[in-house]
């Protein structure tokens, strides 16, 4: 019995039927090369993956592998028809593919589920499916303050809550770990989806709607530097912040494994603990500029004795987060006498105060990485590989980009360069989160695992300028109208990414020609913050964020 399965990026019918027959074209070459096979079954979805069955009892993979899909271990495309060595004489007769996975079994042997040799299942695909409430973080972010008790409505929180849904083998999946639903929101996940609930949890992460991370005591004071950065809360200590601090640290695993980088901004010195490093007194000045200044002050202050006790100085000292953290039982206040180890036991608290929070992280990275490897890498090279570069070479972006209905030297494909070049840093990252559902690029062009930048010009678009660019997160695919001029192009991209946030398909983002919702919207559940998907203007223009 000999299987092939095809794999193929969705796009579109029209392209779907003519990689259709070019699957059915190498087949038949393939069959007519080998002349020994006969075709005894067809099987093909609406993703183009095609299985096709012979009379040989052996298995034959190749096509598109960025998920893992074709089962080999590795996540590199096969352009010609391999045979999977594992799979010889189980005497399969069924098989199955989707977006992300193939799976081959037979139902000859008590219908058992064949593995490939590096003990994997043969279907790659994510094990876990989620729905997540989005509509209640929105509310909360509306009020302000964390979402529900200690974050727990926010995604991240209910992400948290089926943590032991979580195989080990899951874990270790090479591009995504899980798949999501967003209840309330028609969004069919190939992988956009899971980009897009990667960035919410980053995002929530930052915004306060989760008790994990504060802004720097330099963040809140307005000086120095590290002010944009965020540090672990060193007074969340309870067994949930625990077991967020432990997700927390899946994630980032998760996002060294994946080579999907992960838009969080934590101080330097948060990347040193991760990394095995000790923190030094030059690391709390890069977040907290005054606190060895002050203690310098008790330490070298001449003044007497009586002059101390008139200070009346507390023995406390404030943590990262400005709490008053009591120092010694001995002593209530500093002396004369007392301030040298006053000024010992506030360097060493404020040394080791993250300790906790950074061994939960460790943790849940150790499910997912080798941790004890991460001291080969500096605090910096731990960052580079978790979140990539702030920053958005478009370069990068240009090396892995494809164009459909356009010639790579078209005018439109130079105005759309041309606009991005002149994107803050801020607005390439909102680009990014409205094509891909993510916020930083990857690394390295590997690091993409083959995954293309498509730009598709199409003239269904009529007039042109009165249409917004559509993006599809999970094929990383950008569709244009044929606009005319680079000044239309600039205004229709900028409100896309400004204002097409959400990912949707047609339920409440998309607005007819006519000014009606489209059929099923699911206004009724949607508050105030949805009305920013909705067009303003008088064209009355498509939003769509796919």
């Amino acid at each position: 019995m000999l299987i092939i399965v095809r794999h193929l990026p969705l796009e579109c019918i029209c392209q779907f039927i003519s990689d259709l027959f070019f699957v059915l074209f190498a087949i038949l070459s393939f069959v007519i090369e080998s002349q020994q096979f006969r075709l005894v079954g067809l099987d093909c979805s609406l993703t183009a993956k095609l299985s096709v069955m012979f009379g040989s009892g052996e298995v034959y993979t190749w096509g598109d592998n960025d998920e893992g899909q074709l089962g080999d271990s590795t996540t590199n495309a096969i352009q010609r028809p391999r045979l999977v060595v594992a799979l010889q004489g189980k005497k399969i007769n069924r098989v199955a593919c989707g977006s992300a996975h193939t799976l081959a079994w037979s139902t000859i042997q008590a219908h058992q589920c064949f593995l490939c040799p590096s003990g994997s299942c043969y279907s790659q695909k994510p094990s876990c499916v989620f729905f997540f409430f989005t509509l209640q973080v929105k509310r909360s972010r509306s009020k302000g303050g964390l979402a529900g008790p200690d974050g727990t409505k926010s995604v991240f929180g209910q992400m948290c809550a089926k943590m032991s849904s979580f195989s080990p083998d899951s874990l270790l999946l090479p591009h995504r770990v899980w798949k999501v639903k967003f209840v309330g929101e028609s969004v069919d996940d190939c992988g956009g989806g899971y980009s897009e609930s990667i960035a919410e949890m980053c995002e929530e992460l930052q915004n306060a709607l989760t008790p994990l991370l504060i802004v720097t005591p330099n963040g809140r004071d307005e000086s120095g530097a590290n002010r944009d950065c965020f540090l672990l809360n060193p007074t969340a200590k309870s067994p949930l912040h625990m077991s967020m601090f432990r997700f927390l640290g899946v994630l980032l695993g998760i996002a060294i494994r994946t080579g999907s980088p992960l838009s969080l901004n934590l101080a330097e010195p948060v990347w040193k603990q991760l990394a095995g490093m000790n923190l030094t007194i030059a690391d709390l000045s890069e977040v907290d500029k005054d606190f060895i200044p002050g203690l310098m002050y008790i330490r070298d202050n001449e003044a007497t004795a009586e002059e101390f006790e008139a200070m009346t100085l507390p023995f406390t000292v404030p943590n990262a987060s400005g709490q008053d953290i009591q120092l010694s039982s001995k002593y209530s206040h500093i002396t004369l006498e007392n301030r040298a180890e006053y000024v010992r036991l506030a360097i060493n608290y404020r040394l080791h105060e993250f300790d906790e929070q950074v061994s939960a992280v460790r943790e849940g990275m150790a499910r997912v990485v080798p941790v004890p490897l991460l001291s080969l890498f500096t605090g910096y090279e731990l960052e580079t590989m978790v979140c990539g570069s702030p920053d958005i070479p478009l370069h990068l972006l240009k090396s892995v980009a494809t164009y459909k209905g356009v010639e790579p030297t078209a005018l439109l494909i130079q105005w759309f360069w041309e606009v991005m070049e002149s994107f803050s840093n801020t607005e390439r990252s909102l680009f990014l989160r409205f094509v891909w559902g993510r916020t930083r690029l990857p690394r390295t062009i590997a690091d993409f695992r083959g995954r293309d930048f498509v730009v598709q010009v199409l003239d269904k678009y009529n007039p042109p300028d009165h249409f917004l660019p559509e993006s599809y997160t999970c094929f990383f695919l950008l569709k244009l109208p044929r606009y005319s001029c680079k000044q239309v192009l600039e205004e229709k991209l900028k409100y896309a990414i400004h204002f097409c946030k959400s990912i949707d398909t047609d339920d409440y983002a998309r607005i007819a020609l006519s000014g009606e919702p489209a059929a099923d919207d699911s206004s009724e559940d949607s508050d105030n913050e949805d009305a920013d998907s909705f067009a303003s203007d008088s064209t009355q223009d498509y939003l769509t964020g796919h």
